[in-house]
């Protein structure tokens, strides 16, 4: 289970409900995953992972998303308690009704502008 790498939505689902959080470094960007209302609570994407995903209304919290490519991911409406987006890419990202209370976004950056201590997304 550990060496195995998710191609699609569905696979990435499979695998963290058989108990894997570890998806460091992986590259799921050939098509937007639907992981809309997905619980991935205590996911690990970061560091290094590049991925397009429509995420709206999902579970994520705890989530760390630090240092990835999160260009065009739509978190609308996605409990993001406590989830790390440090040092991460976020142009085209959507966070409008997301939860963010204890989200993380320190050096986070979003159309080359970084995000400052305590900062999190307007947009």
């Amino acid at each position: 289970m550990g060496n195995e790498e998710p191609t699609d939505a569905a696979e990435l689902i499979r695998l963290y409900q058989a108990g894997r959080r570890d998806f460091a470094g992986i590259e799921l960007d050939r098509e937007t995953l639907d992981l809309r209302r997905a619980c991935l609570a205590g996911i690990q994407f970061g560091p290094g992972s590049f991925l397009v995903a429509d995420c709206r209304d999902a579970d994520l919290r705890g989530a760390d998303l630090s240092h990835c490519n999160l260009k065009t991911c739509d978190f609308r409406g996605a409990d993001l308690r406590n989830a790390s987006f440090r040092g991460s890419a976020l142009d085209a990202t959507e966070f409008a009704g997301a939860v963010l209370d204890g989200a993380d976004f320190e050096d986070a950056s979003n159309q080359s502008r970084t995000l400052g201590p305590g900062e999190t997304p307007w947009w």
